[in-house]
């Protein structure tokens, strides 16, 4: 059950947004990944409880932030209730996309599941709803994966493949790329990998 920290700032300027303290583990269902936010000064920003099926799809997606809550899941494409902060009102949304999407890491090993891409495969576009900060507004979008490379790096704990993606945002054509070991990223847009206590889960 890989543990650990992630850092998270600002792709563009590199304003510190925060960390993110994880735990993710493989399931009787597929995977999950639980994790709490905390603010630059370490107060509690929010927190991400993401459970995959073993396609990749998402069957439980409760995310909070900023007293927002959106609980969402894949049900006639994407399905989700968003909740303010005053719990007095809570709107419903669907969209034909294939997942969620937005700035925890769980979400960049989430898509990788679901594509499932090899070095052979061709580039791949997914159509996702990127649940925005900070207030979780919902906004869909569309993507190109592809998957650059995969390599074996020796370590103390053994071999450790890593896998380097190319992601395309379809509407603006900015790419950017992504190296992920398993359940872990390892380096991204915004995310760096600060300490992580047990080695990544390899997926078979």
């Amino acid at each position: 059950m890989p543990r650990g920290r992630y850092s998270l700032h600002d792709p563009h300027d590199h304003t510190p947004l925060g960390e993110e303290h994880f735990h993710c583990a493989p399931g009787p269902s597929g995977w999950r990944y639980v994790a709490q936010r905390t603010t630059p000064s370490g107060d509690h920003a929010g927190s991400i409880d993401l459970a995959l099926d073993e396609l990749g799809r998402p069957i439980r997606l409760e995310l909070n932030a900023a007293s927002w809550q959106v609980r969402g899941a894949a049900l006639d494409g994407v399905t989700w209730v968003r909740t303010d902060p005053t719990g007095a009102h809570a709107t419903e949304g669907n969209a034909p996309a294939h997942a969620f999407t937005g700035t925890s890491p769980a979400f960049l090993i989430a898509t990788a599941r679901l594509l499932n891409l090899t070095p052979a495969s061709p580039s791949t576009r997914v159509r996702l709803v990127a649940l925005t900060d900070p207030v979780l507004a919902p906004r869909t979008l569309d993507q190109s994966w592809t998957l650059l490379n995969s390599e074996a790096h020796a370590t103390d704990n053994g071999p450790l493949t890593v896998d380097e993606y190319q992601v395309t945002a379809l509407d603006t054509g900015e790419q950017h790329t992504v190296h992920l070991s398993g359940d872990v990223v390892l380096a991204a847009p915004g995310i760096e990998l600060e300490d992580l206590e047990t080695p990544p889960t390899t997926f078979a």
